[in-house]
């Protein structure tokens, strides 16, 4: 805590000179003893570890177990394509992942890499990674700290901390400031906050003023960036809801898998059986249980939503996030830099007792007083403003911006008026002046606290005259300045002085005032909006003051009373649980630390929210970690927000979120209808052979039918659902989904088995048909002690067989038309939004007739040659699921055409099912 400890305490300390530094040799023993003054990075992943990375999934583990079986039954082929899909998918979600990681290499800026010091005396350039406690180094404006310093001089040194504290203004440092100690009620030392430590400057914050010189006092990860880097590490990898969606998925399809094995042996003893053949039976039904496509359509259809993302400037770095965003109720947002532009502008000036806007087209503004007011801004002026840079304090560019605009420059301004010397600001006096020479005179212009300026001036400039400056002058700027600071406004004077003697500032002429903010980003306001009608709440969290913060909420739609900001101060003395209840008011936090930000993340967590927080400075970094979703800005962000986070924006806009919740959203919707089509699919499967076996007939589906539907009719239909256009402004009026939400929600559950078993009901009724056939043509009567007889003979078994694979593979690719939305008929769609189903359909139609009609893939699966007559039978059957489909949705027309306040789109396929009860339809 040297912010507690005078110069000559921290010299004694860290056993250096103040003047000379530490000497060459006991610098190298100490870089020796402490390591380099470097951050330590996490380190990269090996590529086989990012492969197995993408292995740890419940359906990969079932998958595997299925692949490990088939090769103890010796059934190769079967157990060669598992493991291809396995694969596949592995190295799909591996490359993704490893794109984005190269894209923040791509960004990464490099920090601090050379610091002045002196050592023995003598001023040198050095690495900044070689600088060790003790070591004295020198600051000027422009640069970048390049440790944690205790300061031992300082010149009007100002130093911009937004990137660690969250506020937008610089802190002016003084060397001579000793913090008092304060102490709580236990007695223990509280801990001043990083923007009331004056004399101490931190690694990575960036010199905006003046000059100084500190000894330092930590590096590396003892820094106070690198404690926030530690903050970092001390969090665990959480997974997404549609992770733990999908592993209960996996966990319930493994156990479903095994009990359908177990079910089926005991069937096929119980008959009495070939074992080896019931066994064989038994492993296909189990993989007809699995979607051996589902992890692959998952993450395909992430990787392309990633690379959708990407054209709208947003880096994904973890594929699973991208859902998780459809799912975010709470968007927490760092305000510096991301709701505002973390620059200062003049908005506000007051000039012959007049407020008026500085826009840029308020050309009522140009006068002699308004002229004599931006020629005092620019004058009394550390800052360079130049096309190809900026240098110096903020507050000083926005005066040069101001002045620039009217085309008012220091540079010219100086030809006239050189500078002959200058009073420089300090925290007392809160004043600074210049002094220039105009022919023969002495000019003087101050700038400064209003307040203290005011104490200095006798006269007032109005209309084009000095006047003397009365108490109801003096009343009027007061008046002005409370006004400009009701709406969080930064208030400068400005005065100047013709004549007189040199370096002071007494008899001063009062000029004018203007009012500065560092202005909201013209989209913010528009993207909360959005999130508003979305259901999504946002939060600021800041380590600016409360009324500044509550200002900009206000503009932002934030927040509109004082009772919905709280300080970090309140939340420190709040227990969790109260702090919990304050949540569900309070829209803005003021003044909060690092660890402030982690607890607001962590409680909103608690209470069942969906988080997403967005920043950019290094105090930003642990909450972001900590989020669902952690959203970093790529361009004016630091490497460690961007290192945290999850999602990086590159082109810094605030709204480019909204975006990105919007494909989460619509992400989440195609991935949801791939599972409910994938497993209704299987179900389908499962049911005809399960059904099949339990009659005691033969198994309808050989494993090489049930892996080639579940890769070809299954797979393409599937991903092609997944990258479904869907309805952008229908998904943004509904609220977020619950983080418990299951993947069968909304009638999904319904919708699956309604499927599953009209699925089977075909694919048996088409095997059957040969059977059927052949006993109606002999006159003899329909029973399963005859149909089980006739599929004894093999061409006939062979037969029903291809016709049930048939039937069975065609269905599912109707099924996945009337999936593209169930409240809405095909009829009704575009069918060229989706080229891909398109695509599907007809290259799974194709592929479904080359394995009956090409002779060497007949030998493979087993199959029969098919006539025209029969194919129209079979796709007439296949095509079932769809008409269901469209007498579904007409039945659900007719009750909103009854009950219009009930609109289609909400509801759900239960509903749908009642209403088809209710009118007696098959």
């Amino acid at each position: 805590m040297y912010e507690y400890r005078s110069i000559s305490e921290t010299c004694r300390e860290l056993n250096t000179d103040k003047n000379r530094g530490l000497s060459g040799e006991e610098a190298s023993y100490r870089l020796n003893r402490d390591g380099e003054n470097v951050l330590a990075s996490p380190g990269k992943k090996t590529v086989v570890e990012s492969f197995l990375e993408q292995l740890c999934d419940p359906l990969i583990y079932v998958l595997l177990a299925a692949a490990a079986v088939s090769f103890l039954l010796r059934e190769t082929a079967d157990a060669l394509i598992i493991l291809t899909v396995v694969g596949m998918n592995a190295v799909v979600g591996m490359l993704q992942e490893g794109k984005a990681q190269k894209a923040l290499e791509a960004l990464k800026k490099l920090t601090s890499p050379k610091a002045c010091v002196i050592r023995d005396g003598t001023e040198q350039e050095i690495p900044a990674s070689e600088l060790v406690k003790g070591d004295l180094v020198r600051l000027e404006a422009g640069c970048q700290v390049p440790a944690d310093l205790r300061l031992v001089r300082t010149s009007s040194l100002k130093a911009e901390e937004s990137a660690l504290t969250g506020e937008s203004l610089p802190i002016e440092k003084q060397a001579e400031f000793t913090a008092g100690v304060l102490k709580d009620r236990m007695g223990n030392v509280k801990e001043l906050p990083l923007g009331d430590r004056k004399n101490l400057a931190y690694m990575s914050t960036l010199v905006t003023h003046g000059r100084g010189e500190g000894i330092v006092t930590a590096t590396g990860m003892e820094t106070e960036i690198g404690r926030i880097a530690g903050l970092i590490n001390e969090s665990r990898e959480e997974i997404t809801p549609l992770q733990k969606r999908l592993g209960e998925l996996g966990k319930v399809l493994s156990i479903l898998s095994v009990g359908l094995c177990a079910a089926l042996f005991l069937i096929g003893v119980l008959q009495k059986r070939d074992l080896f053949e019931m066994l064989i039976t038994a492993i296909s039904l189990a993989v007809a249980a699995v979607p051996e496509g589902l992890p692959a359509v998952v993450t395909i259809c992430l990787a392309l939503s990633v690379t959708r993302m990407a054209k709208v400037h947003t880096i994904v770095r973890k594929l699973p996030c991208v859902e998780t965003l459809g799912a975010v109720n709470v968007v927490c947002s760092d305000k510096t830099g991301t709701l505002t532009q973390n620059r200062m502008q003049v908005v506000q000036c007051y000039v012959n007792q007049t407020m008026q806007s500085c826009e840029q087209e308020n050309r009522s503004l140009w006068s002699t007083e308004y002229k004599e007011l931006l020629t005092a801004m620019a004058l009394c002026n550390d800052a360079v403003l130049k096309e190809d840079g900026q240098i110096g304090d903020a507050t000083e560019l926005a005066l040069l911006t101001l002045a620039a605009g009217e085309g008012i420059t220091r540079e010219r301004l100086e030809l006239c008026m050189p500078r002959l010397s200058e009073l420089a600001f300090d925290s007392e006096r809160k004043m600074m002046s210049t002094f220039h020479r105009k022919g023969d005179q002495t000019v003087a212009y101050t700038k400064g606290a209003p307040d203290e300026v005011l104490k200095h001036c006798t006269y007032i400039l109005l209309n084009g005259r000095t006047v003397l400056l009365t108490e109801q002058h003096r009343t009027s700027i007061r008046r002005a300045q409370k006004e400009m600071a009701h709406h969080a406004l930064r208030t400068l004077a400005a005065a100047m002085r013709v004549g007189g003697s040199c370096l002071s500032e007494q008899e001063l002429t009062f000029l004018g005032m203007v009012g500065m903010e560092d202005p909201i980003r013209p989209e913010a306001a528009e993207a909360v909006e959005e999130f508003r009608r979305a259901g999504v709440r946002t939060i600021m969290i800041t380590g600016d003051h409360a009324d500044t913060a509550l200002a900009i909420a206000r503009q932002l739609g934030i927040a509109r009373q004082e009772e919905q900001c709280m300080t970090g101060e309140e939340i420190s003395g709040l227990s969790e649980e109260k702090l919990r209840r304050r949540l569900s008011d309070v829209r803005v936090f003021a003044r909060v630390s690092p660890e402030h930000k982690v607890r607001i993340v962590r409680s909103l967590k608690s209470m069942g929210n969906i988080v997403a927080m967005t920043g950019d400075g290094v105090n930003d970094a642990p909450s972001l970690k900590y989020a669902d979703v952690g959203i970093a800005m790529g361009k004016g962000g630091t490497d460690v927000a961007r290192q945290a986070a999850d999602i990086v924006l590159t082109d810094d806009n605030f709204a480019t979120i909204e975006k990105a919740i919007e494909e989460g959203r619509g992400v989440y919707e195609n991935i949801r209808k791939s599972v409910i089509f994938l497993l209704s699919s299987n179900m389908g499967e499962i049911l005809t052979m399960f059904l099949a076996v339990f009659f005691g007939l033969s198994s309808p589906l050989r494993s090489s039918h049930i892996l080639w539907i579940n890769l070809i009719t299954d797979s393409l239909p599937a991903l092609a659902l997944g990258v479904d256009k869907n309805d952008v402004k229908q998904l943004m009026e509904r609220p977020p989904r619950s983080a418990k939400e299951s993947l069968f929600a909304d009638g999904g559950l319904a919708c699956t088995c309604f499927y599953g078993i009209l699925i089977a009901g075909v694919s048996l009724t088409a095997f059957f048909t040969i059977p059927y056939t052949m006993l109606r043509d002999s006159g003899l009567p329909f029973s399963l002690a005859a149909v089980r007889m006739l599929l004894f003979r093999e061409a006939i078994l062979m037969r029903s067989q291809t016709y049930a694979f048939t039937v069975l593979g065609m269905s599912q690719l109707f099924h996945a038309v009337g999936m593209r939305d169930i409240h809405t008929s095909v009829f009704h769609r575009n069918p060229l939004e989706n080229p891909l189903m398109w695509l599907a359909w007809i290259t799974g139609l194709l592929l479904q007739l080359a394995v009956t009609e090409i002779p060497f893939l007949t030998t493979a699966f087993g199959t029969a040659h098919l006539d025209v007559k029969e194919w129209l039978w079979l796709a007439l059957l296949a095509s079932f699921p769809l008409l269901a489909h469209e007498i579904m949705v007409l039945c659900a027309g007719k009750r909103v055409r009854k009950s219009p306040a009930r609109a289609l789109d909400k509801q759900n396929f239960r509903d749908i099912m009642t209403i088809i009860g209710e009118k007696r339809m098959p």
